[in-house]
C-alpha cells in the first residue's frame, strides 16, 4: 500500500544553558529585554513531523513517501533518509531558503526558549498524485505548510484516498470554516486532548458534530493512553509500558507511524492505536525524535508483552 506523509522537515538545534534564565532576566526591565545566554554547546538532530513519522515507519518495515519541502542545507538529511531506506522523491528542495529549524535553549530548571525559522516550509511542496489508486493508499496530513495541508486533503478526497488529519501545532494558523472543510471527508482526526478542545472551539462543533465530518477521532492522552471515538461510542486504549522516560518529544509522531502500520496491515482501529502506543514508547526512551531503533520483530514482541498477540 502507498503511504504518503505530508508535514515538515526540520533540523532541531538544541543548546544547554548551565544557569537559570530567571537569574538573568530583570522583571522591571522586561520592556527593554536584552540578554545573551552563553551555552555549553549545540547538538543538531533531524526532526520535523514528516521526517519523524517516516523514520518510525521505516523501522516498521514500511516505505513511506514524504511530501514536504527542504532547504539548501538538505545534504545531511537526505543522506540520513537514504541510510534508512526512505525515498526523497516527494521532497521539494527550496534552494533560496534553509531547512526549517528550531533553536531550543534549555536551562537548569528545564525552562526553554525556542526560536523557529520556517525557512523552506514557507513554500508548498506541490506533489502531483499521478499514480495513486483508489483503495490502495493512505495519507497522513501532519503540521507543515498550510497550503499543502489544504491541497493534499482535497486531492485525497478527489482520488478516494483515506487520509488522517493531524492538525497539531498548526492549529493557530487555521480559521474555523477552513478547519471544518479540511476535516470533512477524512478517515481519522488525531490529536491530543488539549488540541481536541481547541478544534471543537474553533469549529463550533462538539465531538458528535466532528464525527459527522470524520469517521474516527483518536485522542491521545499521554501516560493515560488514548481514546478512540466513533458514532458507536468511545473505546479507551491503555498506554504501553515505558522502561524509562528520557524525552517525550517525538512520541506523537512515532504514535502516528504505529497507527498507520496497523491500518495498512489490516488491523482493526483498536489494535492499530495500540500499535501506535507501542511505537511511541520507543521514542520516549531516547533523547531526540529519530534516535530510537528496533526491528519489527522487536516491536511485535513488545506489543505482545503489553497487549497480547498481535
Amino acid at each position: 500500500m502507498n503511504i504518503y506523509v505530508s508535514g515538515s522537515m526540520a533540523y532541531d538545534r538544541i543548546m544547554d544553558f548551565p544557569g537559570r534564565f530567571s537569574d538573568h532576566i530583570l522583571p522591571d526591565k522586561i520592556h527593554i529585554l536584552n540578554v545573551c545566554f552563553t551555552v555549553n554547546g549545540l547538538v543538531e538532530k533531524f526532526g520535523g513531523t514528516a521526517g519523524n513519522v517516516a523514520y518510525s515507519l521505516s523501522l516498521l518495515d514500511e516505505s513511506p513517501l514524504i511530501l514536504a519541502t527542504i532547504g539548501k542545507d538538505y545534504g545531511s538529511y537526505f543522506d540520513w533518509l537514504k541510510k534508512n531506506r526512505i525515498s526523497v522523491e516527494g521532497i521539494k528542495i527550496i534552494n533560496d531558503e534553509f531547512t526549517a529549524g528550531a533553536y531550543i535553549t534549555t536551562d537548569k530548571s528545564d525552562n526553554q526558549i525556542t526560536g523557529f525559522n520556517p525557512g523552506a516550509m514557507k513554500y508548498p511542496s506541490g506533489y502531483k498524485f499521478n499514480s495513486a489508486g483508489t483503495g490502495d493508499s493512505i495519507a497522513l496530513i501532519a503540521p507543515g505548510n498550510l497550503q499543502d495541508m489544504i491541497e493534499y486533503a482535497k486531492t485525497c478526497r478527489d482520488w478516494g484516498i483515506d487520509y488522517i488529519c493531524d492538525p497539531g501545532q498548526s492549529l493557530t494558523a487555521w480559521k474555523g470554516d477552513a478547519l471544518r472543510k479540511w476535516i470533512n471527508g477524512s478517515a481519522i482526526l488525531i490529536s491530543n486532548d488539549y488540541e481536541l478542545e481547541m478544534i471543537m472551539k474553533m469549529t463550533g462543533l462538539d465531538k458528535k458534530g466532528l464525527l459527522g465530518l470524520t469517521r474516527t477521532i483518536v485522542t491521545t492522552l499521554g501516560e493515560k493512553g488514548a481514546l478512540v471515538s466513533t458514532s458507536d461510542g468511545d473505546t479507551t486504549i491503555p498506554p504501553a509500558k515505558v522502561s524509562g522516560v528520557v524525552d517525550p518529544t517525538g512520541a506523537g509522531d512515532a504514535c502516528r507511524a504505529g497507527l498507520i502500520k496497523g491500518l495498512v496491515t489490516g488491523k482493526d482501529m483498536e489494535t492499530a492505536v495500540k500499535m501506535g502506543a507501542v511505537a511511541a514508547v520507543y521514542a520516549i526512551e531516547k533523547y531526540g525524535t529519530q534516535e530510537h531503533r528496533y526491528t519489527y520483530e522487536d516491536f511485535v514482541e513488545r506489543y505482545t508483552s503489553n497487549f497480547g498477540p498481535l
